[in-house]
């Protein structure tokens, strides 16, 4: 069973940027989207970006310009870039790949003054 280790969350005042990264603990094909969630204390999970096999790549609405999504197969790593950082994406963000039903166990990011 494959796992998926978040890491590169932490504190970060608004306007800052952080790089988030999912390891997975096997090869990951390249045909497998993989996603990243995050959920707020007291909100419901919420999908923030996804890439596809041929590198397109999807974002909600309030990331849009902000957050950018990327993957290194050879690494099989997928990574979230994430700048001009505000309070409301505080939140537990986590990668998950749906093709083989596997989350990982999240890493924290606080955006506070």
């Amino acid at each position: 069973q494959v796992q998926l280790v978040e890491s590169g969350g932490g504190l970060v005042q608004p306007g800052g940027s952080l790089r988030l990264s999912c390891k997975a603990s096997q090869i990951i094909r390249s045909i497998f989207p993989i996603d990243w969630y995050r959920q707020a204390p007291g909100k419901e999970r919420e999908l923030v970006a996804s890439i596809g096999s041929d590198g397109s790549t999807n974002y909600v609405d309030s990331v849009k310009g902000r957050f950018i999504i990327s993957r290194d197969n050879a690494k099989n790593t997928c990574y979230l870039q994430m700048n001009s950082l505000k309070r409301e994406d505080t939140a537990v963000y986590y990668c998950y790949i749906a093709a083989m039903g596997v989350w990982g166990q999240g890493t924290l990011v606080t955006v506070s003054s």
